[in-house]
């Protein structure tokens, strides 16, 4: 039996206390607490670094801050910062938008296994539901089965068994690529893995794909994927959607590499070093 791993959750985040806090206490209330945070901060101003110290001064777990100045959308490098001061072996990417429910580490514990990643689920809000979670701190995840029924016919969430139910580590395994369900919102790789790779690839420019990117060259590398549904999901607030205007130019990309069987970022982890 392979030992269990030691956890780091890595979360981005950027100019969203509010969110970031009720990721944050979600964290707190975890079942499983042997396990980091580290908040990796894409150039956010004073009033996160006011919340993370807020929440750093009642943490029952580990919680470390890295920011960087806020130079446009370089989430590729948050997420790569953010590895490099994980002491775990195993890193759980959430963004500061997804609260993850109670059993979130003991599930992502659960599905842990080498030469595996996980790519995690998750379930929409909807502009009102998220307005509310935040203003009302409501936790949805203490809502009875009535009530996410409710939430989901009112077209609050869009889906909800994922909620109610649980399988168990059986059949998740896939064998072959998918693009489906890749998210860097919910994602566990294990660090030796990202390393192989040189972690994300901060060459992307703007927004899209260097999640995509990432999973490509780990299955170029050789690392399997395991679905996370109905395991893992987390509850993810709305937003507008970021601005795509390097999008198409990213995707090109990563099918290029998906094609000629790239493994390595270009700009990732060893040039931090």
């Amino acid at each position: 039996m392979q030992q269990a791993p030691t956890i780091s959750v890595v979360i981005t985040t950027y100019n969203r206390p509010d969110a970031l806090q009720a990721v944050v206490e979600a964290c707190f209330g975890q079942d499983d607490k042997n396990f980091e945070i580290i908040i990796a901060d894409d150039g956010s101003t004073a009033n996160t670094k006011d919340c993370i110290d807020s929440l750093k001064s009642r943490s029952p777990v580990p919680l470390h801050h890295v920011w960087q100045p806020d130079e446009g959308f370089r989430a590729a490098m948050a997420r790569n910062r953010g590895t490099l001061a994980a002491a775990g072996d195993y890193i759980v990417f959430i963004d500061g938008d997804c609260i993850p429910q109670r059993d979130f580490i003991t599930q992502h514990r659960k599905l842990a296994r080498r030469g595996y990643l996980v790519s995690g689920s998750r379930v929409l809000l909807s502009p009102a539901l998220t307005a509310r979670v935040l203003a009302e701190r409501i936790d949805l995840h203490q809502a009875g089965a009535g009530d996410k029924l409710a939430y989901r016919f009112k077209g609050h969430i869009n889906k909800v068994a994922q909620l109610m139910v649980r399988w168990p580590d059986i059949g998740r395994h896939r064998r072959r690529f998918s693009w489906r369900r890749i998210k860097s919102c919910n994602l566990a790789v294990w660090k030796s893995d990202l390393e192989k790779v040189n972690g994300f690839d901060e060459s992307f420019t703007g927004w899209g794909h260097e999640d995509s990117d990432l999973v490509v060259r780990l299955f170029n590398a050789g690392v399997m994927r395991k679905e996370g549904a109905f395991a893992t999901e987390v509850l993810h607030l709305w937003h507008r959607e970021a601005k795509r205007d390097q999008e198409s130019s990213n995707k090109k990309l990563v099918m290029e590499r998906a094609k000629d069987g790239t493994v390595r970022a270009v700009r990732g982890l060893a040039e931090h070093g």
